[in-house]
């Protein structure tokens, strides 16, 4: 009997949920988090003010102190335009912080993450290896460069709350089936079985990354909030961000995890029921 697409995507959530709460899961995020602290810690100590100091160029250059503020006048935020550069330096900064902590994570959580999935709930699937650390690399940077384009294009959307968020989900929900999907199946589908599932599952796992998507884009606005009511704020909410950001990606990892194991599962489940016909290790 073909599972319910929801009921299983909702099963893929209790296990990630309980897997979360795991100590092994919970000191997971240690490695990346200093990683990327030091990292963000010396680029933002180095070229912080630099940046500040050339939007503020850049404003005063084209008359775009004038035209920001009247701009936020219109729609109620004349609060806002004396933080816009700093405001407008957060924006651009997020992206590059969210895929640095993902690239972090990648590589030193989601191995970890495919060993404890796969030893705890699917240990007699056979690994058929049909994806590589080249693949990964290739599809992260791919998905990568359109997230970030897409980031850029959308920035005035910040003006509409409501709207940036809605946007902020449903980038961070294309990012994250692109990406996790291939490494939660690499180690375990062939290549043409991790195509069937992309093709068969595409919605339930867009609906994975699509909420996890709105649990994303909590970081980045209690950052760019905090940012608005006071500058000085900027370092540790740069930090929290990073550590929220981070234990969203690993609780992501996990439910994609659980989700494309099981599907897998049933995908041979199904070709062996028809007569072993179906899909060959590459």
């Amino acid at each position: 009997m073909k599972e319910n697409p929801a009921r299983a995507v909702v099963i893929a959530y209790g296990r990630a949920l309980r897997s979360q709460f795991n100590g092994k899961m919970l000191l997971l995020s240690i490695v990346p988090f200093l990683l990327s602290l030091a990292l963000w810690g010396s680029l933002l100590y180095l070229g912080f003010q630099p940046l500040l100091d050339a939007l503020q160029t850049l404003f005063a250059e084209h008359d775009m102190y004038r035209l920001s503020g009247g701009l936020l006048g219109a729609i109620g935020l004349g609060v806002l335009k004396t933080v816009v550069v700093p405001l407008i330096a957060m924006l651009l900064l997020l992206p590059l912080m969210i895929v640095t902590t993902l690239l972090f994570m990648g590589v030193a959580a989601m191995p970890v993450i495919v060993r404890h999935v796969a030893l705890r709930q699917f240990p007699s699937l056979e690994k058929k290896c049909g994806g590589s650390l080249a693949g990964s690399l290739v599809t992260s940077l791919g998905a990568f460069a359109v997230f970030l384009l897409a980031w850029v294009v959308t920035l005035p959307l910040y003006a509409l709350a409501p709207l940036a968020l809605l946007v902020q989900m449903a980038l961070w929900g294309w990012l994250s089936a692109r990406v996790m999907t291939y490494d939660a199946l690499a180690e375990h589908a062939s290549a043409d079985e991790r195509a069937a599932i992309t093709r068969s599952r595409r919605l339930p796992l867009l609906a994975i990354g699509m909420v996890s998507g709105a649990l994303g884009a909590l970081p980045g606005i209690v950052w760019v909030g905090g940012t608005v009511l006071s500058v000085v704020l900027f370092p540790f909410l740069a930090a929290l961000s990073i550590w929220l950001y981070l234990m969203i990606f690993i609780f992501t990892g996990l439910w994609f995890q659980y989700y494309c194991l099981q599907a897998l599962a049933d995908l041979r489940a199904g070709a062996a029921a028809d007569g072993g016909a179906g899909f060959v290790a590459n």
